[in-house]
């Protein structure tokens, strides 16, 4: 009964080590403003706008998502890419549908934040956003 217990516990231990999560870390997100003329032009232009000073390395509003029904969604992102969260490389637009990793080459979609292109294996935080008028608020 020993040595299966003892050889439980050693499979146990194994099985949790060298499991990468490429987590970026949680932090408290209370963001309320309004949309420029500047940024209105930018999401129009270019799908998505950043917002810097926010989350771990900026925030991205991303809109001209398609939402499943052919309409446009709202999606809120932190810029921080997932592959090596801890040295904060902020992600860089690509184009409407797609932000870079520069660090690592990394791509993500903005439609849900999904790793497109390697090494990337994990979604890039999504935060919760309100739109009323050309107000917003991103929250976690």
């Amino acid at each position: 009964m020993g040595k299966i217990a003892g050889f439980l516990l050693v499979l146990f231990l194994f099985s949790a080590c060298g499991k990468e999560t490429n987590q970026v870390p949680n932090v408290g997100i209370n963001l309320s403003g309004f949309f420029t003329p500047a940024q209105l032009s930018d999401l129009k232009a270019n799908g998505a706008i950043f917002i810097d000073g926010y989350g771990v390395a900026g925030i991205i509003i991303a809109y001209n998502i398609d939402a499943g029904g052919g309409g446009y969604a709202y999606k809120a992102f932190d810029r921080c890419s997932t592959v090596n969260p801890e040295k904060k490389c902020a992600v860089t637009l690509e184009n409407a549908y797609t932000v870079v990793d520069p660090c690592s080459g990394a791509k993500y979609s903005l439609l849900d934040g999904t790793p497109t292109k390697a090494p990337a294996k994990v979604a890039l935080r999504t935060y919760s956003i309100t739109i009323s008028g050309n107000n917003y608020r991103v929250t976690n």
